[in-house]
């Protein structure tokens, strides 16, 4: 055995030796990787280029990078309960009942048409005993669509709506429909009722629609459209329905007569809006085979029993469609 010195010395040429080769063989590695993953990127290009129609090495230069991402998840749709055929049917043939109602509250003393007034009270107990018979509220254009075979309607549907544009039908009405899970129909004139005088404003408005309520109009002013000028026709119902469609953000697709009166200039200046029908104060059923310019409807009064109110219902599927005229 050598001097303890030359021990040293081996112990650090053996651990140097030991450095080298451990870099070296990092170094290979390295180069390695490297190797493979331009070969795998180069494969891809010319996967990419070939499927594209590019054959040369021109085409192969100009290939754009590839970016290799993760998957996306796939979302599948979710499937859409089954109707049957029999229910469709049905609802392309439904006729369905359209209430009318004013003001939900009690007449004051000086009330003009106080018949008009159903208190909070006697609608609720209205609304509790339609449902109990069966009957769920739809809108005019879920009417629509089921009869023409893009929706479907309960077995007992009604439509609830709601003239003039009362603030009671804000404050009283929605909260009783919502706890049924029902909507209304809101036919609104453009110029509206005051809020001073009882009328709806803009954010009653909105929060009628964001409720779930079609929003329908009688024109701007409530005026008796019979009597007008074509000019002032076209403004009380084409003008209008455009500046309540930019106000609301909705279609405003049904027109509702003011007061009821009605003749066929005036049913043909709704079309020509674009409405596609209409609401009168016929008393009657509306039916997928009537004239959607001249849909019936029932005007429920004050006074109105809950059962007097299921009768009244009965005895209109009966009644013949509504005039040419009113």
């Amino acid at each position: 055995m050598g001097p303890p010195e030359h021990a040293d010395v081996e112990r650090r040429r053996l651990r140097r030796e030991h450095q080298r080769h451990a870099r070296r063989r990092r170094r290979r590695a390295a180069l390695v990787a490297a190797v493979t993953f331009v070969v795998a990127v180069a494969a891809v290009v010319v996967t990419t280029v070939l499927e594209q129609g590019g054959h040369s090495p021109r085409a192969l230069a100009a290939a754009p990078p590839v970016v290799v991402s993760a998957p996306r998840p796939v979302v599948r749709p979710r499937a859409r309960p089954h109707v049957s055929g029999a229910v469709r049917a049905r609802s392309r043939n439904a006729a369905v009942p359209i209430l009318m109602y004013h003001v939900i509250a009690r007449p004051f003393a000086a009330s003009p048409f106080p018949g008009l007034y159903v208190p909070p009270a006697e609608f609720r107990s209205q609304m509790n005993a339609l449902a109990a018979a069966g009957y769920r509220a739809v809108t005019l254009d879920r009417v629509r669509a089921a009869w023409q075979g893009t929706a479907v309607l309960p077995a007992k549907p009604i439509v609830i709506t709601f003239d003039n544009g009362y603030r009671t039908q804000y404050t009283q009405a929605l909260p009783i429909l919502r706890r049924l899970g029902w909507v209304g129909v809101e036919n609104l004139q453009l110029t509206g009722l005051p809020p001073r005088q009882g009328g709806l404003d803009e954010r009653e408005v909105h929060a009628l629609v964001a409720a779930g309520w079609e929003l329908d109009t009688q024109g701007y002013s409530h005026a008796d459209l019979v009597a007008l000028d074509p000019q002032q026709v076209h403004f009380q119902v084409a003008v209008t329905r455009r500046r309540l469609q930019r106000l609301y953000g909705v279609p405003v697709n049904w027109f509702c007569y003011p007061s009821g009166h009605y003749d066929a200039a005036l049913v043909a200046a709704v079309k020509d809006a674009g409405f596609v029908g209409s609401t009168t104060v016929v008393p009657g059923w509306a039916r997928s085979t009537d004239n959607p310019y001249e849909l019936p409807r029932l005007r429920v009064l004050r006074g109105t029993s809950p059962r007097a109110l299921l009768s009244q219902v009965a005895a209109a599927a009966d009644a013949p469609p509504p005039p040419g005229s009113y």
